[in-house]
Order: structure tokens, then sequence, then C-alpha cells
């Protein structure tokens, strides 16, 4: 046998519609959420208007600006206070480094960073986090990732994709190289004598040797050769051409 349709029911919804429009109340709508202010800092025109369209394609997410160099994020982000800045970690002007610390260094309201790159340099992600931002991404991430990541940092987590945790956990069980090493081992890896990198860079050729040393000990690394192709597999030095 049939269940009888529940008509006492819909004729109750019914009433309760024409009793709301003839007092002139309407029903309650559902709240409308604050959505999260984002500002997208990327030197490249293509880089920013695709993050936007995947951003802005979620009702809980608005960018709110662009900014094509770091100087303009810095100003952008003072202008408007977002709650999440975008930053590619290269840019002219002021790099993302550069942008992070100035805007942490800040008494004002600081936005919740996520640099993005294309170099997955252990040395990046360090200073990058180490500076204040609460997020690394590399270009090219997945657009659910990415807006996952602005959803979190916008609540005051950090987000860190697996990728990335296990460059940063591999670096951090490494002795960190100085920045004069850093420069040394990128001469180094392009083939130039202790001589010559010493001519480059104006310091002694024994102090070339001691900073050689140091690179070989740091990296684990038996000669010269090993040293650069070590550094090139932990993006510890840029391409070169």
């Amino acid at each position: 046998m049939k269940s009888t349709c529940n008509c006492s029911t819909k004729q109750d919804a019914d009433l309760s519609d024409i009793a709301l429009a003839t007092s002139g109340r309407q029903a309650p709508k559902a709240e409308r959420v604050t959505p999260i202010t984002v500002v997208v800092a990327d030197d490249h025109p293509v880089t920013r208007e695709g993050l936007t369209a995947i951003l802005n394609s979620e009702e809980d997410i608005q960018v709110v600006a662009e900014a094509a160099n770091g100087e303009e994020a810095c100003k952008v982000c003072d202008q408007l206070l977002p709650d999440v800045l975008m930053l590619d970690f290269r840019m002219p002007k002021k790099d993302g480094l550069q942008v992070v610390t100035e805007l942490m260094a800040r008494c004002a309201l600081k936005p919740r960073i996520i640099v993005m790159t294309s170099f997955e340099s252990e040395q990046n992600i360090r200073h990058a986090l180490r500076a204040g931002a609460k997020a690394f991404l590399v270009k090219g991430a997945h657009p659910q990732q990415i807006r996952e990541a602005i959803r979190r940092v916008a609540r005051g987590e950090s987000f860190i994709p697996p990728e990335i945790g296990f460059k940063l956990a591999e670096s951090m069980s490494h002795p960190e190289l100085s920045n004069r090493e850093t420069e040394v081992l990128q001469y180094l890896a392009g083939g130039r004598s202790n001589k010559e990198i010493g001519r480059i860079l104006y310091i002694g050729e024994g102090t070339v040797k001691h900073h050689v040393k140091s690179i070989l000990s740091k990296l684990d690394a038996m000669g010269r050769t090993e040293a650069a192709a070590i550094a090139a597999r932990r993006g510890l030095i840029c391409e070169l051409t």
C-alpha cells in the first residue's frame, strides 16, 4: 500500500509564505560571508591574470588589487590592508624577501603572506619563512591547492605542501651556507678558479680557499664537481646560462 502524500505539510509551508508576504516581512536570507581579500604580486601579467581568475572563482575569496613589482606590492598592502598577499619571490625593484621583511617590520596590520616561486631553492624557503611568510607554493601548483593555502593562511595557519616540506626538512638537516659561501659556490659551479673567484668578489685567493673548504664540509662533498652537483640538486645556486 502506497503512503499518502504529506499534503498538510506542504499546505502549512504555503500558508507560512503567504502570511509573510501579507505582513510585509520577508523570509530570512542566508548570511553572506565576508570574502578573504587578496593582493596578487607578480611581474608576469599572465601569471597575475591566472591567479586572479582562480581566486575570484570562489565566493569567499576576492582579489582586490594586483602588483607588478615589489614596490607596488608594499604600497598596495599599505593602502588596502589585504588579508593575504600572494607574492612572487623574484620581482623587480624589490624581491620577495625584501617585501616580506619590510611588511613584517611595520607596526601596522601585517598581511599574511604566501610566497610563490618557480625556484624550489631550500635557501629561498628558509629565508622566506624566517622573514615571516606563512606559506610557500611552487608556481604550477594545482588551483585547489592555491585556494586551500589562501583559506588556511587567512585563518592564521601555515601551509607547506609535501614537496616543499620535504625540501625544508632536508635543508634543516644540513648546515646552512653563508651568503658569501653561496656566492663562491655559484662561481665554483661555473668552473671558475679560486683566483678568478677572488678577483670577481674582491677577496684574497686564500679567503676563497677557506670558503671552498667550508662549502665542501657543509655539503659533505669530496670535491668541487660533487659540490656543484649537490648544490644544483638542492637548488642552492641559480641555473647557469
